[in-house]
């Protein structure tokens, strides 16, 4: 909150601050009033002072927390316990914290935040958190794991479960950068057992992959459980899907042309309201000398994304053989035939572009060698029309074809939320902190549970018409402040009241959706 003095008076805003080009700028503000304003508005008389907070995500993944009855059972786990936070208080406060401001250390968020006027009881200082979670063991974990799992399939009807592969999980960052082998940190990958409706995760298998220790594709899934497998097209390679059973996934495009050349009017819309412009053809094929369901999806959005990508590359393709032409025509570039072939290869080489793009040379001396590019716009409206916004899926399942897309597409959620909760770069919370594999197993534990309850929420969000990935849910809850309000001691501690921001109607809703849940 900011304060401008004006005539003599000061007057109050709402303000949110963000770096634009680099420097820090306030890119929205609200008035909120005078101080006299803001004293009727809240019974008491004038505070001494005022502070904004996020409060709505920390409310709704607190909420979450509680209807999981999230800490009586993690303290069923631990046993009898002697620490004034026992460790389902201080397993959920990293929880929560990892959920909601996973860039802000967790100090700085616990002070700060409306955290500690939910959690109780209240504890003094979260400073020894991840020293009391590294303690955990492998067994315990496990445990955990299978407890709170239990509590998610509660409010689930659909038990069902997917095995999926997160490879670009977490890069735990070295402690001591001097020296160049401790620059390279840890690269971890994750593979999870998660519910089909909602892929919310129910157990986990943390693995290096950084150190040629790394399971094999098959190997890890195994080790998940009885679960539908879900690849995506760079693991199908890995797979024998002859004899498999249990399974979706995705194929190269290329693997099964008769698809892409069949007109749109073949394929048909996939429930409009969960997958706007999404139409797919439903039919079989052979997949490793085996007949196979499979369903080619064509995606509007997908569609118009790979066009402007395609475009662009082309674009950038063109250019850099016109300049190559233009020192070949100046003579600047002197080279003989094959280097100029060198150079036009590594333009289009390996690219879309390679398929529509041509580049013809003349002359057969240095200095003589002249380039003319054409582009076959006959081959770019194939592209268009037979690749872009296409998916080849494979299944053995006899679901919906709705379904299949959305058990496909958990995978791509998970990511998506893991790249949220650790960021580009875990550290740990002191500057000499070490990524031993006990405390590795501590963050990949918080890291899973807040996705539980996160994933939790997307379902019951999109259960209830709004179609939001976890950044953008937490994101809209987060826009629901409160001011903190402190007034004058009287003789005793200072009074503190607490005073909820104007919320739009998207937001009220939102907010009601966890509240009325727990």
């Amino acid at each position: 909150m900011i304060g401008k003095k004006i005539g003599g008076r000061t007057y109050y805003y709402l303000a949110e601050s963000a770096r634009v080009d680099g420097k820090p700028r306030v890119v929205t503000q609200r008035y909120l009033g005078t101080a006299d304003e803001i004293a009727r508005a809240v019974p008491g008389g004038e505070p001494a002072s005022a502070r904004y907070r996020a409060y709505g995500d920390v409310a709704a993944v607190w909420a979450t927390l509680r209807r999981l009855d999230f800490v009586r059972r993690v303290d069923e786990v631990a046993g009898p316990q002697r620490a004034k936070t026992t460790l389902g208080q201080t397993l959920a406060i990293a929880v929560l914290h990892r959920a909601t401001a996973p860039e802000t250390p967790i100090a700085q968020w616990w002070a700060t935040g409306a955290a500690a006027d939910l959690v109780h009881p209240r504890v003094s200082t979260v400073d020894t958190v991840w020293r009391a979670l590294e303690r955990l063991t492998p067994e315990r974990i496990a445990r955990i794991e299978e407890t709170v799992a239990a509590a998610v399939l509660e409010v689930l009807d659909d038990h069902a479960a997917l095995a999926v592969d997160v490879p670009q999980f977490a890069a735990f960052a070295a402690a001591d950068c001097t020296l160049p082998s401790a620059c390279q940190g840890v690269l971890a990958g994750v593979g999870l057992r998660v519910t089909r409706d909602g892929a919310i995760p129910l157990g986990s298998r943390l693995y290096r992959r950084d150190d040629g220790t790394a399971p094999t594709f098959a190997a890890l899934t195994a080790e998940l459980g009885p679960a539908t497998l879900i690849f995506h097209t760079g693991q199908a390679a890995q797979l024998d899907l002859g004899s498999r059973s249990g399974f979706v996934g995705s194929l190269p495009l290329t693997d099964h042309p008769e698809l892409l050349t069949q007109p749109a009017s073949a394929r048909k819309r996939v429930d409009p309201e969960r997958f706007a412009g999404l139409t797919a053809l439903d039919t079989h094929a052979v997949v490793d000398g085996v007949r196979r369901r499979v369903i080619l999806t064509h995606s509007a959005t997908l569609h118009a994304a790979q066009s402007r990508a395609f475009a662009d590359e082309l674009a950038t393709a063109t250019r850099e053989l016109d300049g190559l032409a233009g020192a070949l025509a100046a003579g600047t570039h002197r080279g003989d035939r094959a280097q100029v072939h060198a150079e036009i290869g590594r333009v289009t080489r390996g690219r879309r572009v390679e398929r529509v793009l041509t580049a013809v040379l003349s002359g057969s001396r240095a200095g003589e060698i002249r380039l003319e590019r054409r582009i076959d716009t006959a081959a770019v409206a194939r592209l268009d029309d037979e690749f872009f916004g296409k998916q080849v899926l494979v299944t053995d399942q006899d679901w919906p074809v709705a379904e299949v897309v959305t058990a496909y597409r958990a995978r791509t959620h998970l990511e998506s939320t893991f790249r949220w909760l650790t960021g580009p770069a875990v550290t740990g919370p002191t500057p000499r902190w070490e990524w031993t594999r006990q405390r590795i197993a501590a963050h990949g534990l918080v890291s899973v549970l807040a996705a539980t309850a996160t994933h939790l929420m997307r379902r019951e969000a999109d259960r209830a018409g709004m179609n939001l990935s976890v950044r953008e849910l937490l994101d809209r809850l987060a826009g629901i402040g409160e001011l903190v309000l402190r007034y004058p001691s009287t003789g005793g501690r200072p009074r503190t009241a607490r005073q909820p921001t104007e919320r739009d109607p998207a937001q009220q809703a939102l907010f009601d959706l966890f509240q009325d849940s727990r």
